[in-house]
């Protein structure tokens, strides 16, 4: 409930919802809320999520990026096609920022011959970081239709 809510039901003569009529109201949501829509928030959510967690250094955790990474993959296949494909476009972002994220953390400097191997948690190829350090800014947060 909205402060503009809760102030109006405060006001002289009205009296706050019952238990029943937010049940009501609830209810009313779940019959128009399509499973569709609620898989793209969710995905929207594990994006930028993921994007934090390789992008803020006081946040940072790759096991974490990689569940999200692989969340959204799995899950990308399930949205319409219009939604999907820009879905995938913000894994691809994703995916080159841990590899990046993880090339960086072995080797401060970045590159060299020690960047690929990605040790056990590389269980998909991922593409080399680019050659020199590359400061990339915080992704955007990313939500649907944008």
């Amino acid at each position: 409930m909205s402060e503009a809510e809760q102030g109006s039901a405060a006001g002289p003569g009205e009296q706050p919802p019952t238990e029943e009529e937010m049940r009501a109201a609830l209810e009313e949501q779940m019959r128009e809320v399509r499973v569709e829509d609620l898989v793209l928030q969710s995905v929207a959510s594990i994006i930028n999520l993921t994007a934090r967690r390789i992008a803020k250094p006081d946040e940072q955790d790759l096991g974490q990026a990689k569940v999200g990474i692989d969340a959204v993959t799995a899950l990308v296949e399930l949205l319409p096609p219009d939604a999907s494909k820009q879905v995938r476009n913000a894994l691809s972002e994703l995916q080159v920022l841990y590899a990046q994220a993880a090339g960086g953390e072995g080797a401060e400097g970045g590159g060299g011959a020690g960047g690929g191997g990605g040790g056990p948690e590389g269980g998909k190829s991922q593409p080399p970081p680019a050659p020199g350090p590359r400061q990339e800014p915080p992704p955007r947060l990313w939500t649907p239709g944008s």
